[in-house]
């Protein structure tokens, strides 16, 4: 006798949330772009290059500042981890 709600595609859905556990394990949450400071050519000129010198994340576990990114620019949002209590 086989019971009918004993059936593997009745599990499947389960993959999806331990996907995203084991996601926000590996690389932490989402926070996005909060504030920022750079350096110009010094023309006032709305569409000269920046250089990125600060930029400030808020999310989930508060706020970070990543300071002097890679490359002179901020990403629009960057995972972030949780730091221990030591």
């Amino acid at each position: 006798m086989k019971i009918p709600f004993l059936r593997a595609r009745y599990f499947v859905w389960i993959i999806v949330p331990v996907a995203l556990y084991l996601t926000f394990l590996a690389i932490g949450l989402p926070h996005f772009i909060w504030s920022y400071d750079w350096r110009d050519n010094g023309t006032y000129d709305p569409f000269a290059k920046r250089y990125y010198t600060r930029c400030t994340y808020i999310g989930p576990y508060g706020s970070f500042t990543e300071r002097f990114p890679e490359n002179g620019k901020c990403d629009w949002f960057q995972f972030h981890k949780k730091r221990g209590n030591s």
